[in-house]
């Protein structure tokens, strides 16, 4: 078996996915720590990578929404940070 670039970067960002959701149900990230957001940001991109192999439409939609579901929890998170507005 070979693997092309885009094999081994697809297989890294699967592992961060699910490292990622290991350390949450773990206790040892909160679903709204940036690390958590950008571990599954860096995972889904990998897995969109791996897409240049053979293109799967169903799994460039779910990365791309677990991509935008994320970007929301780090909008979110920092919107949460800022000062009220009074």
């Amino acid at each position: 078996m070979s693997l092309a670039w885009y094999d081994i970067v697809g297989l890294l960002g699967s592992v961060l996915v699910v490292a990622s959701y290991f350390l949450l149900q773990s206790g040892r990230l909160s679903g709204n720590a940036l690390t958590y957001q950008c571990l599954n940001i860096a995972g889904s991109g990998g897995i969109l990578v791996s897409l240049f192999g053979g293109f799967n439409l169903s799994v460039a939609l779910l990365q791309c929404t677990w991509i935008a579901i994320s970007l929301y929890g780090i909008v979110r998170g920092v919107r949460s940070k800022l000062p009220k507005a009074t």
